[in-house]
């Protein structure tokens, strides 16, 4: 039997209805913290930090006895992409939309909240919720925000929703979880030229032919690899859309994507001399967007999950391989927390993670619930009860 009520369960859902019709992206989620913050504090919060590595939130709630820190760490951000659901809730925000899911993460972390007003035995619980997960910005900025210390745990959890995968199935891996990413942005610039005379200019035009083959085929191998790695071309650009003047100026956007941070370095260094090679006289810049380090699950953190699920009688799948897609949630790792990302099937019908179409799945929320609230038993003598 669920923890949570039937009419919690009801003000959970109409809460993630509401957040689900204001998404605002990274960088931007000003009144989505407001609005968790609202909730925090009629949960009875020992301590809220606000304005945490941009517009982050987070909430002690504090055992009767020392112990560890446990983290259970959500996202506020939503996406920059149009909703095209049909359901009376769907976004009110024209181009953006919470078409990942992080409203149902916020509610579910929530929820936990809502059994905290009986304290954990030992130790404290912390609920982060944190900001521009989608750019992989967020997670860097929470931890290096100089208040971190206060808040640092010894253990941290998040989980995210997984379409294709069985409704409430709880997915695990101990090890590599979600791919390392990084977009590399690359400007060439030359020097126009009349198109009846081609030669008295530099055109980026050959350069970026070459880019557009040699990038990548720097793919390698499959997930369930180590040595994989994937570069994908997302973006070209050659000069302006006109027939009398040769190109001065090309861009190419490409996105690599590898299962450890150390085949990310290799895919770094391979990528910047296959550019420095073709480019030749051209003047070139790189940049890079959206940097994820891998996230690498903590065995026993792992194998806490697990019992927890066990416990409960959740169907459980051993991931043979991680996720392709990125996650910023390693920093916590990174940082020295034991740290696990779980992996709750959304459904097998489910619209995929970012489709225009998708929408998170409210029948998992009690099953988040009471996963995280038997983590909390078994690390700290939390009776949610």
């Amino acid at each position: 039997m669920p923890i949570l009520s039937s009419d919690q369960i009801s003000t959970l859902t109409a809460l993630r209805h509401e957040l689900h019709r204001c998404p605002e992206v990274s960088g931007e989620e000003a009144a989505t913290a407001a609005r968790i913050a609202t909730e925090l504090e009629a949960l009875g919060a020992d301590r809220i930090w606000r304005g945490l590595g941009g517009y982050g939130v987070a909430a002690e709630f504090t055992g009767a006895a020392e112990g560890p820190t446990v983290l259970l760490r959500c996202e506020l951000d939503g996406l920059p992409i149009r909703e095209i659901s049909t359901v009376p809730y769907r976004s009110e925000v024209d181009g953006k939309g919470h078409l990942c899911g992080h409203d149902g993460h916020m509610v579910s972390m929530l929820g936990v909240g809502m059994t905290l007003a009986a304290r954990p035995a030992t130790g404290r619980v912390i609920l982060l919720f944190q900001p521009a997960e989608e750019t992989g910005a967020g997670a860097k900025a929470v931890v290096a925000d100089p208040r971190w210390p206060e808040i640092r745990p010894d253990y941290a959890f998040a989980y995210h929703n997984v379409p294709g995968r069985p409704l409430g199935e709880i997915g695990l891996r101990s090890g590599p979880g979600n791919c390392a990413s990084q977009g590399m942005q690359i400007l060439l610039e030359g020097k126009s030229s009349h198109a009846a005379a081609p030669e008295d200019g530099v055109s980026p035009g050959e350069a970026m032919a070459k880019l557009m083959i040699a990038l990548p085929s720097l793919s390698q191998g499959d997930i369930a690899q180590e040595h994989f790695a994937l570069a994908t071309l997302t973006h070209a650009n050659l000069g302006e859309p006109t027939f009398g003047i040769a190109p001065a100026d090309g861009e190419l956007r490409v996105t690599l994507r590898s299962m450890t941070n150390a085949r990310m370095d290799q895919m770094i260094q391979s990528a910047t001399e296959i550019v420095a090679d073709a480019a030749g006289p051209l003047k070139v810049d790189i940049h890079w967007h959206d940097v994820f380090r891998a996230v690498v699950n903590d065995t026993e953190a792992t194998d806490v999950a697990r019992k927890a699920a066990q416990t409960l009688g959740h169907t459980i799948h051993e991931m043979p391989t991680p996720m392709r897609w990125s996650e910023d949630f390693g920093c916590f790792g990174d940082d020295g927390a034991k740290a696990a990302m779980l992996y709750i099937g959304s459904g097998e019908t489910t619209p995929q993670l970012h489709n225009p179409d998708y929408d998170f799945p409210d029948a998992i929320v009690p099953v988040v619930v009471d996963l995280f609230c038997q983590i909390l038993h078994d690390l700290l003598g939390h009776d949610p009860h």
